[in-house]
């Protein structure tokens, strides 16, 4: 919904390079979450037109972040910016995923191009069985909410295949 979002690659994982995304996914340290996304905020005839999330469903989405928080949500940040996590995660940095798989993301979403090279090694390292990556056009980050009819029709298809296949 915002036409100002154009995500693009990354080159590299550094300050510069993060620099460049919008400042909702890295904040100014002196802000808030509310305060960041207020510079970016539509009109209110534009939230009011907006037709993928209706006020009932935001309602359930709220109702359920206040009642268990977002900690889970921010979770991949920790574990990028905290060697504790890290280190962690290194156990897991040689294996494969060797099950059909497929990749469904909206292509207005920055979180595709957060770790330059990881969509591609996704793609054709980590995914020994990738059967199809897609970016939806006109969507974001909620892809599923956004475009929830391609969304059905891609996995509807990649099951179908399976399916077919054995």
């Amino acid at each position: 919904d915002w036409e100002q979002n154009q995500p693009f690659p990354l080159k590299s994982w550094s300050a510069g390079e993060l620099a460049k995304m919008p400042t909702y996914y890295i904040m100014d340290l002196a802000k808030n979450m509310a305060e960041t996304v207020a510079t970016e905020m539509p009109s209110a005839a534009h939230i009011a037109a907006c037709q993928w999330l209706t006020d009932d469903e935001l309602r359930v989405y709220s109702t359920e972040f206040n009642r268990t928080g977002f900690q889970g949500g921010l979770q991949w940040y920790r574990c990028m910016t905290d060697s504790t996590y890290s280190a962690e995660l290194q156990l897991f940095s040689d294996r494969t995923i060797d099950v059909p798989s497929c990749f469904i993301a909206g292509n207005k979403d920055w979180g595709i191009y957060q770790k330059p090279g990881d969509l591609e090694k996704m793609q054709n390292t980590v995914c020994t069985k990738m059967h199809g990556c897609y970016l939806v056009d006109n969507a974001g980050h909620w892809v599923q909410q956004e475009q929830p009819e391609t969304v059905s029709r891609l996995i509807t298809e990649f099951l179908q295949a399976r399916k077919s296949a054995q």
